[in-house]
């Protein structure tokens, strides 16, 4: 469906750095049936990803090399960058990159929760956010992957204003994340089937028509399967990853979010 806002607290936005932007850019293109667009040396090479002419995503090389590896982000869109910013420091998080204008389009900031999660805020300007999401080609959902879900989600919580539902699938707890009544996130936690080396982080899912479909296509173009297509509550699922080595997931989803 199509988007002109996102009420703050909300995810708006995604994007994916890569040490071969352009590599990344063809074989999502391909995947997704996306359009690239390079913005050139003024904006660092970032590429805007359209589907039919709607935002989608978009992509950036790696400005710090080995220090910044392959990685989805998700963005949260707010009232005032700064002030956000400074409440995550205040409780427990830190700023990697202060607010900082993007032209007209809005303001944004980028940082990491008390367990190491990055993502980054966005205080629209002319830019709200993706303008096409929850459709076959376009970005659907946002999993916070954490060890200590209750103790970072507090954390999140008092950031965005957030609300948390567990929801208990025959032993398995997944907590939705909600604001203002409507799911707009989920929560995995991570035990000791988990790799114990996979940090913090903040999944970032696509729609497909068809699962298995996509993540077969996903190694034709030179990309990996970290999971295999499975089947869950809401739909089917794989996670995959890039020829450059960012990690996605792939959903066929049995429901229609807003």
């Amino acid at each position: 469906m199509e988007r002109t806002s996102y009420p703050p607290g909300t995810p708006n936005w995604v994007d994916v750095t890569s040490p071969d932007i352009h590599a990344a850019a063809r074989f999502y293109c391909d995947l997704f049936g996306w359009n690239a667009t390079d913005l050139g040396e003024e904006f660092g090479n970032y590429h805007m990803f359209d589907l039919d002419g709607k935002t989608v995503a978009a992509g950036s090389p790696s400005m710090m090399g080995d220090a910044s590896p392959p990685a989805w982000t998700s963005y949260f869109s707010v009232a005032d960058a700064d002030t956000t910013l400074e409440a995550i420091e205040n409780l427990g998080g830190s700023v990697l990159m202060p607010g900082t204008d993007v032209a007209e389009a809005g303001r944004m900031g980028i940082a990491r929760d008390p367990l190491g999660g990055v993502f980054a805020v966005w205080q629209p300007g002319t830019t709200v956010g993706a303008q096409m999401v929850n459709v076959p080609g376009a970005w659907c959902w946002n999993e916070l992957t954490t060890r200590n879900a209750d103790e970072l989600l507090t954390f999140y919580t008092a950031i965005f204003g957030w609300d948390v539902e567990k929801l208990d699938g025959g032993g398995f707890v997944y907590r939705e994340i909600q604001l203002d009544g409507r799911r707009i996130a989920g929560c995995m936690e991570m035990d000791e089937n988990w790799p114990p080396d996979l940090p913090t982080h903040w999944m970032v899912y696509f729609a497909v028509d068809d699962a298995d479909a996509a993540t077969q296509k996903v190694t034709e173009l030179g990309g990996s399967v970290h999971m295999p297509p499975r089947d869950i509550p809401v739909g089917r699922f794989a996670v995959v990853q890039d020829p450059t080595g960012a990690t996605f997931s792939l959903i066929k989803l049995d429901r229609a979010d807003d």
